[in-house]
C-alpha cells in the first residue's frame, strides 16, 4: 500500500483502492470509504474556513466529545486533514473535568453531543458544533502536515493528579501499525471486521480501532454501548472477525454459555488489553468459545501496543507476551543493572528467585521498570514535550514487569499509584481533591482495590469532619456514604467514582504528613 506521513491519508487511501467497500456499520447504516472521505473533505474545508490560528509551534486543537458514531470517525480524521490537531474527549466528562481538558489544551472548536456542550457551558471554546449539525464546506484544503507534527492530545493521568495531554505524533501513530503488520502472520488484513465496541476517545479504542479499520481499508462495526447478549448478536450478524476487548467484556462473554460459541464462530483474533485478565475468566471464555485471548500491554504514550503475546511462542496464563517488532523493551532492575528484553533470556539475566509462579522451576528476571523505545512513542507531554523519551530514546513507563526465561513479559506492579477501573486511568489524588471538597468531610485517602469485572475499583477513607469538630468540642457535622458518592458524580466521570467508602477516625501518616497508604491497604 503506498506510504502516508498523515494519519486522515489513510482515509483516502482507502477510498481510492476500495471506494465502495464497507467502512462503518452503525446500526442500519451502511458508510463506504468513499462515502466517509466525502464527508471528511466537507467537514475538513468547514473547519478549515474558520481560520483558526496557530498557538506557536502547534496548530489549533479541535476537541471532539462523541460517542461511537460515525461522526466521531468524521470529526478525528477532518480535523487531522485540516492540518489541525485532535483532541479526543470522554463525552461523559462533568463540566469540571471538560474545563480542565479544554482550558489546558486551549481547544479553539469542540464538537459534541448537546449535553457536552451544556455540560461545557461558559467554558466552552469560540467555536461549538452540536453532533447531528456538523458544518460542511465545498473544498478541503491541502494536507501538508505529518510525520513528526502533532496528531493527538490524549489526556492521561499519567503521573500527577490533574490528567495531562499525551503528545502524539502522525509518525507514532502511523508506526504502531506498521510494527503490529510486521508480526507473522499479521493480525489483521484489508477482508476483516473490527468489532468497535472500545470507546474511541481512548488511544485503544482509536488507534487500535477506528484508525486500525482505515489503515488496511477494512470495515469496523461501531457500537456504542456494550450489552453481553446484544453484542454477541451483533458479531454473528455482521461476521466480525477480530475483537478487540477489555476483561470485562470477557467476564461478561464468558457466562454466555453456548451463545458465546455460536456468536464467536466467524471471530479469528480476540484480543484482551488495559489491564491484566485473570486466569479463569480467561479460561472459562476459550472452554466456551473455543477461542484463545490473546492479551497485550500498552500505554497511551505508546500509540499504544508495546507486547502481545501474538509473537510468543506459547500463550502463557498472565503473560503479556514479547515486544512486537520496532518496539524495545528493557527492564531496569535493582542496582542499576538493565535487562534487554528481545528473546531467551542468557543464563546471567536470571534472578536468583523464580518469579514465574505459573511455571515451577522456570527462572525468569528480577522484576524492574519497563522501559520503552521506539517510533511508536509519544513525543512528551502537553505543550513543551516534558518527561517525554530521553535523548537516547528510551522512556520510563512506571510499570514493573519481569521476563521469563523464554523473553515473555510478566506485569508485576505500577511504581505510581494509578488506578486502572477498566483501562482507564484514575488518579487519586484527584478523586481526593473531590472528596475533600465536600463540607462533611476532613481528609480522604483513596486506594485501588481489586474487582472481578473491572480489574479495580476506587475505593475512599474519608474522615468526617464531624469526627474532628467532636474532638474539639464543637457540634459534628455528618456524611454519609450516599451523599458523597452522589457529590463524586457531580464532579467526576462514573468510572472515577469510589465504589466503596469507609468512614475511619483518622488516616495513618508519616512524619513529614503523608499519608501511608501501604497501611490502608
Amino acid at each position: 500500500m503506498p506510504e502516508v506521513r498523515n494519519v486522515a491519508d489513510l482515509v483516502r487511501r482507502a477510498a481510492d483502492t476500495r471506494p465502495d467497500h464497507p467502512a462503518l456499520h452503525w446500526h442500519d447504516r451502511v458508510i463506504t470509504w468513499a462515502e466517509l472521505d466525502r464527508q471528511v473533505d466537507g467537514l475538513a474545508a468547514a473547519l478549515a474556513g474558520l481560520g483558526l490560528p496557530a498557538d506557536g509551534s502547534h496548530p489549533a486543537r479541535v476537541a471532539v466529545a462523541l460517542p461511537n458514531v460515525p461522526e466521531f470517525a468524521v470529526a478525528l480524521f477532518a480535523a487531522l486533514r485540516a492540518n489541525l490537531v485532535a483532541v479526543p474527549v470522554n463525552p461523559a466528562y462533568t463540566h469540571r473535568e471538560l474545563a480542565h481538558v479544554l482550558g489546558d489544551s486551549g481547544a479553539a472548536v469542540l464538537i459534541g453531543t448537546r449535553d457536552v456542550l451544556a455540560a461545557a457551558g461558559d467554558d466552552a471554546p469560540p467555536h461549538t458544533f452540536a453532533l447531528g449539525d456538523l458544518p460542511h464546506g465545498d473544498t478541503p484544503p491541502e494536507t501538508t502536515t505529518g510525520g513528526e507534527d502533532l496528531a493527538l492530545l490524549i489526556y492521561t493521568s499519567g503521573t500527577s493528579g490533574a490528567p495531562k495531554g499525551a503528545m502524539l505524533s502522525h509518525r507514532a501513530l502511523l508506526a504502531n501499525h506498521e510494527q503490529l503488520a510486521a508480526i507473522d502472520p499479521p493480525p489483521a488484513g484489508p477482508d476483516d471486521v473490527f468489532f468497535l465496541a472500545l470507546p474511541l476517545f481512548h488511544a485503544y479504542g482509536l488507534n487500535s480501532g477506528i484508525v486500525a479499520a482505515a489503515y488496511y481499508a477494512a470495515t469496523g462495526v461501531l457500537v456504542e454501548r456494550f450489552d453481553p447478549a446484544d453484542t454477541l448478536a451483533l458479531i454473528a450478524r455482521h461476521g466480525i472477525t477480530v475483537v478487540a476487548g477489555v476483561p470485562p467484556m470477557y467476564v461478561a462473554w464468558s457466562l454466555m454459555g453456548e451463545r458465546l460459541a455460536d456468536a464467536f464462530k466467524s471471530v479469528r483474533l480476540a484480543a484482551s488489553g488495559t489491564a491484566p485478565l485473570d486466569r479463569a475468566t480467561a479460561e472459562r471464555f476459550t472452554a466456551a468459545s473455543g477461542q484463545p485471548v490473546h492479551e497485550g500491554y500498552g500505554l497511551t504514550e505508546t500509540a499504544p501496543v508495546v507486547a502481545s503475546t501474538l509473537g510468543s511462542a506459547t500463550r502463557k496464563p498472565g503473560s503479556i507476551g514479547r515486544p512486537i517488532p520496532g518496539v524495545e523493551v528493557k527492564l531496569a532492575l535493582a542496582g542499576g543493572r538493565e535487562v534487554l528484553v528481545d528473546g531467551p533470556l542468557d543464563d546471567d539475566d536470571y534472578a536468583d528467585e523464580e518469579y514465574d509462579t505459573d511455571s515451577p522451576g522456570t527462572p525468569g528476571t528480577d522484576p524492574g521498570e519497563v522501559l520503552v523505545r521506539g517510533a511508536n512513542l509519544f513525543s512528551g507531554y502537553w505543550p513543551d514535550g516534558r518527561e517525554g523519551p530521553r535523548d537516547d530514546g528510551w522512556w520510563h513507563t512506571a510499570d514493573v514487569a519481569y521476563a521469563d526465561a523464554d523473553g515473555d513479559l510478566f506485569l508485576v506492579d505500577r511504581l505510581t499509584e494509578l488506578i486502572l477501573v477498566s483501562g482507564f486511568n484514575v488518579y487519586p489524588h484527584e478523586v481526593e481533591q473531590v472528596l475533600a471538597a465536600h463540607p462533611a468531610v476532613a481528609e480522604a485517602a483513596v486506594i485501588g482495590v481489586p474487582h472481578p469485572y473491572t480489574g479495580q475499583a476506587v475505593k475512599a477513607f474519608v474522615v468526617r469532619s464531624g469526627e474532628v469538630t467532636a474532638t474539639a468540642g464543637l457540634s459534628p457535622t455528618e456524611a454519609t456514604t450516599d451523599e458523597l458518592i452522589a457529590h463524586a458524580e457531580r464532579n467526576l466521570a462514573r468510572f472515577k467514582c469510589p465504589a466503596t467508602i469507609e468512614f475511619v477516625s483518622e488516616l495513618p501518616h508519616s512524619a513529614t504528613g503523608k499519608v501511608r497508604k501501604g497501611e490502608l491497604r
